[in-house]
């Protein structure tokens, strides 16, 4: 059987710009469309495929990715659509370098975008376009997979605490940057829950029988209590900071343990893959594993590969995003923010 550790489970970052229309309402009644920009900085949960264009050997743009909705591979890491089509990044440089890109180089392209915007279409309309727009974040994920599937002396220099601290001062870092630039309104994501996805599942069966890759874990529950506290601080020292903030750890565990009741038949074994819960990376034979299996139908199952949720997964969590109660997505919604 093909070794497995967590190296071989650091995914991708981009950097999109959509453009989202929404339905504003005059004071007489009627209606016109106006358009709201989303600026996506993340891991490959969003990437639309910009992993084909570096030098990396973390990619999918081949089949069967892609395979349900667009016909083709695109580079989206799921048989269809991600989170980020439905609604319309490692943190640290150090993460897998040449692997990703990270949100410092994402920081840098969206620098691009905005002197591209000013240029074209002067400085108050892009001044206005970039204050409107919604800046969605899903970044973490990476940085804590990556210090565990590289014997990284991370482990051993610094507490958990340290280190989760490290990866949102860093998170924070770009949003204030962004900030500083015109961004007001920002979309994250809680970690999910990393030690229980398929390749973390086949890392545990090699090692110790069954059951979930408990190691990351504690990191996981760490970011995702800090990260409100976080949002909550910038919101009173930052002036007209508003976020969107998803529960995804609890969205995505409760179809792992409780498919059914979602309209899965599956939970913890991928659609495609090899080894145990299809949690080896060999989705495609494009890996360097030839042999895979791939589900006659990957719309029962929670995942698609050892890592990324189905298209209908990502449909299912996108409409929580969009217009989630405060229970789960708080204190606004997707749709709040592009609608204000």
């Amino acid at each position: 059987m093909a070794n497995t550790s967590f190296h071989n489970f650091i995914f991708g970052f981009c950097t999109s710009l959509l453009i989202i229309t929404t339905l504003s309402h005059s004071e007489r009644g009627s209606s016109k469309k106006e358009h709201a920009p989303l600026f996506i900085f993340g891991d490959s949960i969003f990437d639309a495929g910009n992993n084909n264009y570096i030098n990396t050997s973390l990619r999918a743009n081949f089949l069967p990715y892609g395979d349900v909705f667009f016909k083709y591979p695109t580079g989206r890491f799921s048989n269809g659509r991600l989170i980020s089509d439905f609604i319309g990044a490692g943190a640290l440089v150090e993460t897998s370098q040449g692997l990703v890109i990270d949100l410092t180089s994402q920081l840098s392209y969206f620098e691009q975008v905005r002197k591209s915007l000013r240029k074209n279409l002067g400085d108050e309309k892009a001044k206005t376009l970039i204050s409107r727009a919604i800046y969605l974040f899903s970044v973490g994920g990476n940085d804590y997979s990556y210090i565990f599937g590289t014997n990284s002396s991370i482990l051993r220099t610094y507490s958990r605490r340290e280190f989760v601290g490290t990866v949102l001062g860093n998170i924070t870092a770009a949003i204030k940057e962004i900030y500083k630039k015109g961004g007001r309104n920002f979309g994250f994501l809680s970690l999910d829950p990393l030690g229980c996805l398929p390749f973390a599942r086949a890392v545990e069966q090699e090692q110790k029988g069954h059951g979930c890759f408990e190691e990351i874990t504690p990191y996981v529950k760490l970011h995702n209590k800090a990260l409100p506290k976080l949002l909550q601080k910038l919101e009173t020292k930052l002036k007209g900071f508003r976020y969107s903030l998803s529960d995804y750890n609890e969205f995505l565990r409760d179809r792992m343990n409780n498919p059914s009741k979602y309209g899965f038949e599956e939970g913890k074994v991928a659609c495609c893959g090899s080894g145990p819960y299809r949690g080896i990376l060999s989705c495609g034979g494009e890996r360097g594993i030839k042999e895979y299996y791939l589900c006659p139908n990957a719309s029962k199952y929670v995942f698609f590969d050892s890592a990324h949720p189905t298209e209908r997964v990502n449909q299912q969590f996108a409409r929580l995003f969009w217009s989630g109660t405060p229970n789960s997505t708080a204190p606004y919604n997707l749709k709040a923010l592009f609608e204000n």
